[in-house]
This record gives C-alpha cells, structure tokens and sequence, in this order.
C-alpha cells in the first residue's frame, strides 16, 4: 500500500499516535493530553537501550500503553468511509479494524525511536472548541534546529469521557489521508482486495 505521505511526518505522526489512544476526562482535556504524552515518552526514554536493539518493542509499548483506551472502531470506520463501511459484511468491518489498528501501529513504531527530546506545547481551549460533544485541542512540536509542527486532536464525548478520533498534522489529517488510499483500493478490488492489501503490508512492516 502506499503510505509515503503519513511516513514523511516522522516523529510528527509518532506523536500523533500517542494520542490515538488517549482517554480524557471531560473536565481537563488539555491536562491529560498533555499527561499522556508524558507517559508514552518517559516509556521510551526508559527502554532506549532495549528499543534500539529490539524495535518490535515499540508495538508492545504503544499496545500496553495506548490501545485499551482508544476506539479503534469508530476511527477504522471513519478511515474506510461511509460506502465503504456500510457495504462491508460484519465480519469485514472486524478484520478491517483489526488491520487497520495494525496498521497504525506499525506505520508509525519506527518514528517512536527516532525520539530526540522534542517538546509538545498544548494550547489551552477557547470559547468555541467544544460544540455538540466535540472539541479540537491544538498544539506545536518544538524541535531544535527545526520549525514547529501543528498538530491538532479531535476528540469526542462518549458518555463521561472524551475519545481522541482523528490527528491532523501540519495541516493533514491522518483519517483522510487513509481514506483516500482506501478508497483507491476498494474502486479496484472491493473490500476483500483491500483486506489482503492490508494483511500483506502489515506483514512487511513487521520485519
């Protein structure tokens, strides 16, 4: 599959990974963001040695750390598109979630040890950020040597809680940018070619 664009953002989408799986409370959005991020990148500065010899453990960290807490459903529903989900068997709709997560995870575990004491700066919320259940959180990498990079967090109320659904990144949002290569996929093949598609690029960035 072609991925190249998600790729080029680096550590910028490494970061927005961290968040994929975020759950906030609804009374400090910012804070536990901000908690989180904390959390993930003390996990890789205190297994630096052992990432750099043994990377597969990126995907463990980024599992235990992150992926009980995020919704994988409602993002791999998103990143496949409404035609795409609503013409997709129920066992199709879980095979997909399960490689789209995969995916995710994968893409990005190589930027995860790229990690160089980048900074994240957290805007506070402003009136108008939270409408109908869902608020935009917007924040800048700060890297040395380097311009900062926007990265904004949507995020929606589910029940007492806040889940982080989509990243945009310097501008692109990581669910549009899949849906777009997803869409390509199913116009050519259906959603059994994309499945196998998925399976086959999963499998190669395992190695």
């Amino acid at each position: 599959m072609t991925i190249s664009r998600c790729k080029q953002r680096g550590f910028a989408a490494f970061l927005g990974l961290c968040f994929f799986g975020v759950v906030v409370a609804l009374s400090d959005p910012v804070t536990q963001l901000s908690q989180t991020a904390d959390q993930m990148i003390e996990a890789l500065k205190s297994n630096k040695a052992t990432i750099k010899s043994n990377p597969a453990m990126v995907e463990g960290l980024a599992r235990q750390i992150l992926l009980p807490e995020a919704d994988a459903g409602l993002m791999a529903k998103l990143a496949l598109g409404r035609d795409g989900w609503n013409n997709a068997t129920s066992q199709q709709r879980a095979d997909f979630t399960q490689a789209f997560t995969t995916l995710m995870i994968r893409t990005y575990a190589s930027a995860f040890s790229a990690y160089t004491d980048q900074t994240v700066k957290f805007y506070p919320l402003r009136p108008g950020d939270v409408t109908d259940g869902r608020v935009q959180i917007k924040s800048e990498i700060l890297q040395s040597g380097g311009p900062a990079i926007p990265v904004n967090y949507r995020l929606l109320q589910e029940g007492n809680v806040w889940k982080v659904y989509d990243i945009t990144v310097d501008g692109v949002s990581l669910i549009q940018s899949f849906r777009s290569q997803f869409a390509s996929q199913l116009s050519q093949g259906g959603m059994d070619q994309l499945l196998s598609a998925l399976n086959k690029h999963n499998a190669a960035l395992k190695k």
